[in-house]
């Protein structure tokens, strides 16, 4: 075969043997037995399933009491408000941590409670309930303090607090250790106890299950900070999280508050266009920067306002905190990528440096994704070093840590992402024992997961409407995957920022392609190619004309779809009774 070949390897998902009683129940919904395949394939088998995935999101919310120590963390709230008692609300200082703490602050002033919000330092004090923190909340007279994302290894900090009077409830969603905090209340899905439905709440979703049991058909209003806190968290997008995710896009579309609507103005969005890759790559990184350079309380600020004039101002701080997170993380990535080239054999990536805190996390992300393997990145500017890891290859980081519990004096996180404190003597040790953990993991090989393999003919406007009912999407629920065979190259043209655009005639037509990151192809296809590609199907509007596009993920030479293409398992359609 002639032509670029593929940087990834295609799959087409499995298709299981589709009910009966599911197809039936779809075509009674007008749904194609094309587009009930790629639900089936994606798990929404049978026709319970299917009513779920297309409900009115509402009706996927589970009942908050379900969660454990839900209710006595409302009783202790209540307790709180009648005694007048002064309250702390700590939260995590990422995108999650933020929104979740202005969901519980909004959610307890509304009970009339005086609340002192706090973010910790990332540098300074690290994730979790901080010794900083509970003399804050001792200084100002508070009885209560509500950790947000996060306290669910903070089993000394509880003491501490539990020593000076206060009382600590705990609300998160990362795994526990094996002796969790003595507490007033610990409210995560991931107890071993936990009879709550969805495990895979973010920590934003955690408080807002928490504001609804506090304010009942109130807390909706509070659903938009939710929705962007589980994107952030890049939280599976699936089941009740998808429903969160709906109904915060609708509120936000519709009126984002103060602080979110200024945001979106220095971003260029446009509420009415917001989707999931707005929120993860324009919104949530600036929510982020100003804790990762300095400290997130401008982001909190940002948040809880309800003055636009002051939603302005601390925008453009978050604004500028994140031009410069550009720049830092650019620089640090060049010297980490050095240093991880040296360790070609390994199980799992570890490096140091000295590096701000508040990138590590970054840098660990892609040099996952890079090796497709686990990567362990440690900032050695503070004692103990501070670490941050993220997965690849299904390794469980938030396991392994815990394995590795008498090494770190602090640890949390969960399987795809944890954070841990090292002292600098034992780093070695660290590098050994979790290379002996993830022992014979090998590079996950890049791959793309395909929910179709169509001609060019069958790619239209009507794919398009069809594969819409897939929205909102993001882990756990991608944008589908379409592979399509037989289009022709008409021309390749470089594009800034290093992509390639392409005309491809279907036939009589010619459809739009742009080719994200590759800017290599525009020297390598020639007019007339015919080629097999993977993409996914984008609407655009230029000068008033709206155009179906190809968001291209990977080039292949015709053919290279042939192997993937399969029957169907679909019973025949019924047929009309023969009337005599």
């Amino acid at each position: 075969m002639e032509g670029p070949l593929p940087r990834y390897r295609w799959e087409l998902r499995d298709r299981p043997l589709l009910d009966p009683g599911f197809l039936a129940a779809g075509r009674a919904r007008g749904l194609s037995d094309r587009l009930l395949g790629v639900l089936a394939a994606r798990g929404h088998a049978d026709a319970h399933a299917l009513i779920a995935f297309l409900d009115e999101p509402a009706a996927g919310l589970h009942d908050p009491r379900l969660l454990p120590d839900a209710e006595i963390f409302v009783a202790r709230v209540r307790l709180a408000a009648e005694r007048g008692e002064r309250v702390l609300v700590l939260g995590d200082f990422d995108a999650d941590g933020l929104t979740g703490l202005a969901i519980i602050v909004h959610a307890l002033r509304r009970l009339g409670l005086a609340v002192e919000p706090y973010v910790p330092s990332r540098g300074d004090e690290g994730h979790g309930l901080s010794l900083a923190a509970v003399a804050r909340a001792e200084a100002l007279g508070c009885r209560l303090i509500v950790t947000v994302d996060c306290g669910s290894s903070s089993a000394a900090e509880a003491q501490a607090a539990a020593v000076a009077g206060i009382d600590v409830l705990i609300t998160d969603h990362h795994q526990l250790p094996i002796q969790p905090p003595a507490v007033a209340a610990l409210v995560n899905p991931q107890r071993v106890d936990s009879k709550y439905p969805e495990r895979t709440l973010a920590g934003s979703g955690v408080a807002f299950k928490l504001a609804q049991l506090l304010l009942g058909d109130e807390a909706l209003e509070l659903v938009d900070l939710a929705a962007v806190g589980t994107v952030a968290d890049v939280a599976p997008v699936v089941g009740e999280n998808r429903s969160i995710v709906r109904l915060g896009l609708e509120r936000l579309s519709r009126s984002p508050r103060a602080g979110l609507a200024a945001l979106f103005e220095r971003a260029r969005l446009s509420p009415e266009r917001l989707d999931l890759d707005r929120l993860a790559f324009a919104v949530a990184p600036r929510l982020n920067a100003v804790g990762r350079v300095g400290h997130g309380g401008p982001a909190a600020q940002l948040l809880l306002t309800d003055d636009p004039a002051e939603a302005a101002e601390l925008a453009d701080q978050l604004e500028a905190a994140n031009v410069l997170r550009r720049e830092l993380l650019a620089a640090a990535l060049a010297e980490a990528r050095q240093v991880a080239a040296e360790q070609s054999d390994a199980p799992v990536t570890i490096v140091r440096g000295g590096w701000p805190v508040g990138i590590i996390g970054l840098i660990a992300g892609r040099l996952a994704d890079e090796r497709g393997l686990p990567a362990v990145v440690f900032s050695t500017a503070a004692e103990p070093w501070r670490g941050s890891a993220r997965s690849a290859g299904g390794f469980d980081l938030g396991a392994a840590f815990v394995a590795l519990g008498d090494l770190l004096p602090r640890h949390g996180g969960h399987a795809a992402a944890a954070g841990c404190d090292l002292p600098a003597g034992s780093y070695d040790v660290f590098r050994q024992r979790l290379a002996g953990l993830a022992e014979g993991l090998v590079a996950a090989a890049p791959r793309l997961t395909l929910d179709l393999v169509l001609s060019a003919a069958e790619v239209d406007y009507g794919l398009l409407h069809e594969l819409a009912l897939f929205e909102p999407a993001g882990m756990g629920n991608p944008t589908p995957l379409v592979g399509i065979e037989g289009l022709q190259l008409v021309r390749a043209r470089p594009a800034s920022g290093g992509h390639t655009q392409l005309v491809l005639r279907k036939g009589r037509e010619v459809l739009d392609g742009i080719c994200f990151g590759r800017d290599d192809l525009a020297g390598v296809l020639r007019e007339g190619d015919r080629l097999d590609l993977v993409a996914r199907l984008a609407s655009r509007t230029f000068g008033g004309f709206e155009t179906l596009q190809l968001e291209v993920r990977d080039v292949g030479p015709a053919g290279s779809l042939g192997r993937l293409a399969g029957t169907q398992h679909l019973p025949p359609e019924p047929q009309p009774a023969l009337v005599a």
